[in-house]
């Protein structure tokens, strides 16, 4: 099955196929150097469960092939297993002796578990490779390392403690991959900070176990029953999965827990955190090189096994992942059309279709395919887009208000970027709204039913002068049927509104109907965490009064100051159409609806306690001047 060109299209600017007459962007090539052989057996590894012949070792010779058949292209490359450094210091020599004589090669990676790891290995990298980026494979402290064992069923994690150490005694940084099990749960900042206590460590990654598909424990490659693998399978249940695994709803959880604590504590200075860090850039709307934040997925990553396979990411399902056989390939031409031709790819593909029209879609970026096509099977695919969008909600938050992260628990108020959204200089309005007597002089007021301050008399245009309450025209200029809400917050909770509308069908012209919305801009991060909280209160109220069809949403967006290109933290009250309801029956409601709204915000003020409706842990407040 082939995508056509039209399903191709929905997912521009998501999904970036290989283009091989196009070299201008990188692929990441994982090298399986021993396929799945490791020195170590962690129950929850992947690679193993692909049952695949062990023991050979991928050859220089290989990885010369590799970069002839990408000729002209960029390479990163990542030195993978099972366990690379079972292969040895002299063969792991030969190959970065290798790739440091290939100039298309723009990065070398070597992912560990850290056993092996010691003096004469770092000795050999500093020699053959001093660029050579090392990551750790350790789930936090020893008690969240409790699947990382030995064959023998011993804990692996004091080894791999003394490597992190002998790493910072040689000045050397490392980024660490955590996988996020129940083992974690619920101790996200003893973790995180267990972790930065490593001198070595600069850069951390907690990934999930979404492994709630796995069935049946690993098939065993001798009758030999080693003690790991007993452990595997009392932990693996037919009917419920692994004990390992947690709900995508879970690891939304911990992953702002640990963000909150990054910043809280101040590790942010040192260590970069993922997927936090990939989160804010594309909040900012920054890129990330993160395949998982990026439109450089699954076409621009590959895995070569020693037995010369080459496919697709090493996390979608093997061998349905295989493209082609290194040694028949004759050039990238025909990885593509391996590409064109899989499957697994292509479903993969397909579950983006529904990015497409998601309010999420620039800042996810579409997640990770390979988890997605895991989670679909289990009819739990919502899940995982879900946990996204509760993530990125909450960043946001954190982003906003980072000296009280209690928001980012808020439920309430949801990532709901305006495009475009500026104002002339956004100091000046601010400065001009508290201060009557800088108020302007004549300003451009056309009325008419799509919309005030309309000064071209087009509907859906507005160029719109920004007035204060003191100013003479101020009530004139605001809609009526979006008035009683914005006296209400002006005037009753003292806010600086910086847009509004009361919404319009547009009958007769062709333009998309709009909802009521009212934007508030606050004057400091303290009233921005005032105001979410407040309205939070005042939603969660109303919604229970609303009429049918309608429904209350808070939005958290960034106002751009068209002077200094600089952004500032905005929320947005609006009064939108619910599941499945017209916009007839919205606009004939809409008043009904209007007067609840204002009643709901009338009742309420702005705290300092910073109390929203929803259920918030205890968390650590953040020090002033924290990521301001």
């Amino acid at each position: 099955m082939n995508l056509s060109t039209e399903q191709r299209h929905t997912i521009d600017g998501l999904y970036r196929s290989l283009d091989a007459d196009d070299t201008g962007t990188a692929v990441s090539v994982i090298v399986k150097t021993r396929g799945e052989t490791c020195d170590i057996d962690c129950l929850y590894c992947y690679e193993k469960r692909k049952e695949a012949p062990g023991g050979a070792r991928v050859s220089a010779d290989q990885i010369r092939r590799l970069a002839s058949i990408f000729k002209g292209r960029k390479l990163a490359v990542e030195l993978h297993g099972g366990e690379p450094l079972t292969a040895g210091r002299e063969h792991i020599g030969e190959i970065l002796a290798e790739l440091a004589g290939l100039p298309q090669v723009v990065r070398v990676s070597l992912q560990t578990n850290g056993v092996l790891l010691d003096a004469d290995w770092l000795d050999m990298f500093d020699t053959l490779c001093p660029d050579l980026r090392i990551g750790i494979s350790l789930d936090g402290d020893a008690q969240g390392n409790a699947w990382r064992v030995g064959y023998d069923g011993k804990p692996v994690y004091p080894r791999v403690a003394a490597a992190l150490n002998l790493l910072a005694e040689r000045g050397r940084s490392v980024g660490v991959i955590a996988a996020v099990t129940p083992a974690v749960l619920d101790r996200a900042e003893e973790v995180l900070d267990h972790l930065a206590g490593f001198g070595s460590v600069n850069a951390i990654s907690f990934v999930p176990c979404f492994d709630s598909t796995i069935r049946r424990s690993t098939a065993l490659p001798s009758r030999r029953k080693w003690a790991s693998r007993l452990l595997q399978q009392a932990a693996v249940n037919a009917a419920d999965g692994p004990a390992w695994a947690i709900h995508p709803d879970e690891y939304a959880q911990f992953v702002l827990a640990a963000t909150t604590r990054w910043i809280t504590a101040g590790h942010f200075a040192r260590i970069k955190l993922e997927p936090a860090v990939s989160t804010i850039r594309r909040l900012r709307g920054l890129t990330t090189g993160f395949c998982h934040f990026s439109d450089l997925k699954c076409d621009h990553v590959f895995t070569l096994y020693p037995d010369g396979r080459l496919g697709s990411c090493d996390e979608l399902p093997w061998p349905q992942a295989r493209l082609t056989q290194l040694e028949s390939t004759a050039d990238e031409h025909e990885v593509v059309r391996g590409q064109q031709d899989s499957l697994v790819l292509d479903q993969g593909k397909a579950l983006m279709d529904k990015c497409t029209t998601c309010d999420y879609r620039t800042t996810c970026g579409g997640g990770c395919i390979a988890t997605r096509w895991r989670q679909d099977p289990t009819n739990d695919h919502d899940a995982y887009c879900d946990y996204r969008m509760r993530m990125i909600d909450g960043v946001a938050a954190l982003l906003a208000q980072p000296a009280h992260p209690a928001g980012a628990w808020c439920q309430s108020l949801r990532w709901r970027p305006r495009t475009p959204n500026s104002m002339r200089d956004v100091k000046a309005f601010l400065t001009s709204w508290d201060a009557p007597g800088l108020v302007g002089g004549e300003v451009r007021l056309h009325t008419s039913e799509h919309g005030n301050i309309n000064t071209v008399g087009l509907a859906g245009v507005h160029e719109a002068d920004d007035l204060t309450p003191a100013h003479p025209m101020w009530r004139a200029a605001i809609e009526p049927g979006v008035w009683p809400l914005v006296d209400t917050v002006t005037r009753a909770w003292g806010l600086v509104t910086y847009d509004s509308c009361q919404g319009h069908q547009y009958t007769g012209v062709d333009l998309a109907p709009t909802g009521l919305r009212i934007g508030l801009l606050p004057r400091d991060r303290q009233e921005y965490a005032r105001i979410a909280a407040a309205l939070c209160r005042a939603a969660t109220f109303a919604s229970a009064l609303l009429p049918a069809g309608i429904e209350v949403n808070v939005g958290r967006s960034e106002l751009t100051c068209e002077n200094t290109g600089t952004t500032t933290p905005v929320l947005d009250l609006s009064l939108d159409p619910g599941s499945g309801q017209g916009w007839d029956g919205y606009f004939a409601r809409l008043n009904e609806a209007t007067a609840v709204l204002a009643a709901a915000l009338d009742a309420e003020r702005p705290k300092a306690e910073f109390v929203c409706a929803c259920p918030l842990p205890v968390l650590p407040q953040a020090p002033e001047g924290v990521l301001r």
